[in-house]
């Protein structure tokens, strides 16, 4: 099984809708969120980067599907 945690993001870091270079990392080929098992983030985080892709995907920064 493959770890996507490649960023080594701590817990006390932020993840906003503005660093798409992150939020690229954490999305499938298909635009999916990966799940909270391959990401290997915190539940905290897990939820701030899905609020912060949904936010990028309303304001047409990042595309709904591929």
């Amino acid at each position: 099984m493959i770890r996507y945690n490649e960023n080594k993001l701590s817990p006390s870091d932020k993840i906003i809708y503005k660093d798409l270079d992150v939020l690229i990392n954490f999305m499938s080929r298909h635009g999916r969120i990966l799940p909270k098992r391959f990401t290997c983030l915190t539940a905290r985080q897990q939820k701030q980067l899905k609020k912060a892709i949904k936010q990028a995907r309303i304001l047409s920064l990042l595309p709904f599907n591929v």
